[in-house]
């Protein structure tokens, strides 16, 4: 079971619900409990984020902050997700998917970033894209690194 916060703060009109994030983080999720910030924002603040925390200029489609707790501390807290509703809606057009599939993939993609899962080596990226291959089609989503066009 996933809490979730969801802080939409960007001005797209076209952002998924509520109910939409959690179950699309829900279906991303490995363990049994965990606790959730999605932050939908605009690309001024996903620059400023993405050139603070990853040294990379301009915004970008997700970003994940595990949050780590002290040693000893047991917390269901997973972290952060910040979500750019401007790039998301550009790489759906762009790679001809559509947007609400696209938004389950960046949920999907930022959870398991969250629980450990990274994309920095080619075995590393196998085993990530296969993970959110399977919980996007278990979602009723075609596989999001084929091109839907």
């Amino acid at each position: 079971m996933i809490e979730l916060e969801l802080q939409n703060v960007s001005q797209a009109l076209d952002v998924p619900d509520a109910a939409s994030f959690e179950r699309w983080a829900e279906a991303a999720l490995q363990r049994e409990t965990a606790e959730l910030v999605i932050r939908v924002v605009d690309e001024d603040e996903s620059a400023e984020l993405n050139g603070q925390y990853r040294h990379k200029t301009g915004p970008t489609n997700v970003l994940s902050f595990p949050f780590e707790s002290p040693p000893g501390v047991d917390t269901a807290i997973l972290g952060d997700l910040v979500i750019c509703a401007p790039v998301v809606a550009r790489e759906a057009r762009e790679q001809g998917k559509a947007p609400v599939a696209h938004w389950a993939h960046m949920v999907v993609h930022g959870v398991l970033h969250l629980q450990g899962y990274d994309h920095i080596d080619d075995a590393e990226a196998m085993t990530m894209e296969a993970e959110e291959v399977a919980i996007m089609r278990r979602l009723g989503f075609a596989n999001p690194y084929e091109d839907e066009t």
